[in-house]
């Protein structure tokens, strides 16, 4: 991992903290990025703290211009991983969801993916080597009511993985959709009170019937094996892996 310069957006919590966190201590130099410094600088200080090689740079997804200039950051000092984690969630039903919303969710997690691995692939092929990991979901392969703009933005994200795939297949360049079902973050705590609300359920329902229900393990993804197909993916192992879709949901889709 010493030789890996890690960006991860949507690094200062949930998944992308975890991520950030168990590949800075493999020795992978790490870059978090976030819309908000403030919840950075708050990352920032607990890597810092484990003896990581951290850094930060806040940048809004959803803005190709302030994309182009996260990437310029490091022209002098080029990523060769990018973990396009960065993501939102909001449940309604299509006809009460705001527009502005449902485009806002389309800009983060497909156009922002797809604009910053534009960005970075210069470098990437002059240092001949890169990794493209992008956190889908279980919502890249199945559906559930109420999250139109999410599932839309995730299924897509497999799309524009497997292209990108194509497109890269002349260099050490891989490029990978990692989709787990639900994970215990401050994001899907959000949606278990949103979906208990929107389906006239209690929250442990949701939790129960709608989340855990259809996956034969009936347990949460842990971050620790998100971080862990990650450093799989961007080790030479995998150098032959690209455009796949990497699930960790506990069975959810063999049936």
């Amino acid at each position: 991992m010493n030789n890996l310069h890690i960006l991860i957006t949507g690094g200062a919590s949930g998944i992308g903290l975890g991520i950030a966190e168990q590949l800075g201590k493999q020795g992978a130099r790490i870059v978090i990025s976030d819309i908000s410094q403030e919840a950075l600088d708050k990352g920032l200080v607990q890597l810092r703290e484990e003896g990581i090689n951290a850094t930060a740079v806040a940048a809004d997804m959803s803005d190709i211009t302030a994309i182009d200039a996260l990437a310029a950051h490091f022209t002098d000092d080029p990523i060769n991983v990018v973990v396009n984690n960065a993501g939102l969630q909001f449940v309604s039903r299509l006809e009460d969801f705001p527009a502005d919303r449902w485009k806002l969710l389309i800009d983060v997690m497909l156009v922002g993916p797809a604009m910053l691995s534009r960005a970075l692939l210069p470098a990437m092929r002059a240092q001949g080597f890169g990794r493209i990991i992008n956190i889908g979901s279980i919502h890249s392969l199945v559906a559930s009511p109420y999250k139109s703009a999410y599932v839309a933005a995730k299924h897509g994200l497999i799309g524009f993985s497997k292209t990108l795939a194509l497109e890269t297949g002349d260099t050490d360049i891989t490029v990978n959709t990692i989709c787990p079902s639900y994970v215990k973050t401050p994001l899907v705590e959000k949606q278990i009170a949103s979906q208990a609300k929107e389906n006239g359920i209690t929250e442990e329902e949701v939790i129960n019937k709608i989340m855990l229900e259809p996956m034969p393990k009936k347990q949460f993804i842990d971050i620790s094996e998100i971080a862990g197909t990650v450093a799989f993916l961007a080790s030479p192992a995998a150098k032959n892996i690209t455009g796949q879709t990497m699930v960790l949901d506990g069975g959810w889709v063999a049936r």
